[in-house]
């Protein structure tokens, strides 16, 4: 037979550990072995009980649930955390996850999500509900297309300004080049560095190469150099 997988339970609302208890009583596989109202009882409890999981809240007297996870952790990393609160906001999400949880489940979620996320994080896998998994994949995808986007908010003028920049023109050559004149071209390489926040020519280039929109220079050895005899 299984051994039972050992659970903490932290919050300080004292109905809501009841109910909590409730639906974990008929689990043949899960004990709730100890119970606490703040954070710091929290990481006593967990320290004298050896929890395989703790289920934390996240507003909590005297110590919050983000540095109680975190002390729980650096005195024993083996223990797995479940963060069991109702905020689904990414800025709480990501501090949870910073912290060192595995688990993240929101209070309303189904009584069978809270028993697979226990199963889950204590074989060492990490669980989201659904709706805290949406928020944080939003908030990944939106930081991608920012950092992504930088060339694509570029005109097209301002990218041929940036290609020849790039190549070591200068501006009167890049004038002459485009029919422009140098005040426009000045203009257009005012705003590109001011869109993709480059702040010299170096900057600039390197820039550029990792965009793959010039190339490394070659090295040439002496005898590419050497002038025909």
């Amino acid at each position: 037979m299984k051994e039972k997988i050992k659970a903490l339970l932290c919050d300080d609302h004292t109905l809501f550990r009841e109910g909590i208890k409730a639906i974990i009583k008929d689990e043949p596989l899960i004990e709730i072995v100890g119970e606490a109202e703040d954070g710091r009882q929290g990481v006593e409890k967990a320290r004298q009980l050896y929890p395989d999981v703790v289920l934390m809240d996240i507003a909590m007297p005297d110590l919050s649930g983000f540095d109680a996870t975190r002390r729980i952790l650096q005195a024993n990393p083996r223990i797995k955390v479940i963060i069991l609160t109702m905020y689904e906001e990414e800025e709480v999400i990501n501090r949870c996850l910073g912290a060192g949880a595995s688990g993240y489940v929101l209070k309303d979620a189904p009584r069978a999500h809270l028993i697979h996320a226990i199963d889950v994080v204590n074989k060492g896998g990490q669980y989201m509900s659904s709706r805290a998994l949406k928020k944080v994949v939003k908030q990944y995808v939106k930081g991608a297309k920012s950092t992504a986007t930088g060339y694509e908010r570029l005109s097209d003028r301002e990218r041929e300004v940036l290609k020849l920049l790039a190549d070591g023109l200068a501006l009167k050559e890049i004038a002459a080049h485009l029919v422009l004149s140098v005040k426009t071209v000045d203009a257009h390489k005012t705003n590109l560095m001011r869109k993709l926040d480059l702040h010299d020519r170096s900057q600039l280039i390197k820039y550029a190469i990792q965009r793959k929109l010039i190339r490394l220079p070659s090295v040439k050895t002496p005898a590419e150099t050497e002038p025909p005899g």
